[in-house]
């Protein structure tokens, strides 16, 4: 019986992974497939792009909120710093567009720095005051 991608995602997968180890190619459910892989990489975007943007808000933060600076402001730079380089590691060609992943991810981060202190966005530069070494440098504390 022949599952449905729709209807029982999983047990989809386990029927393509049946017929791609048995060779049965004819059988295989090629488009949803591609899509699923498209999927993933979008996914690791999505991931590398969050990490990003949580650490540039909290550098915001740290930087135009010293007066607030904590234990807890730092955990989380720590922790998006390690995270956002796993991403690297488990998927380097995301370092192919480093430049666009930052831009787009400080772009949200200027929005969440302005919810999270309630500060004017315009406090906050338009653009990334910071090069990416600097923000996963573990020195790298703004001031």
């Amino acid at each position: 019986m022949t599952t449905r991608y729709d209807s029982d995602f999983y047990g989809w997968t386990q029927e393509q992974a049946g017929l791609l180890r048995s060779g049965d190619f004819s059988q295989l459910d090629t488009e949803n497939i591609l899509e699923e892989i498209e999927a993933m990489g979008r996914s690791e975007r999505r991931e590398l792009r969050s990490r990003l943007e949580i650490l540039l808000a909290h550098l915001l933060k740290w930087k135009y909120q010293a007066d607030r600076r904590g234990r807890s402001w730092e955990l989380t730079i720590e922790e998006q710093r390690d995270k956002a380089t796993d991403c690297l590691q488990e998927s380097p060609s995301l370092k192919n567009k480093l430049d666009e992943h930052l831009e787009k991810a400080y772009t949200a981060a200027r929005r969440l720095a302005e919810k999270e202190t309630l500060m004017n966005r315009n406090i906050f530069p338009e653009t990334c005051p910071w090069t990416f070494e600097q923000i996963m440098d573990e020195n790298f504390w703004p001031e």
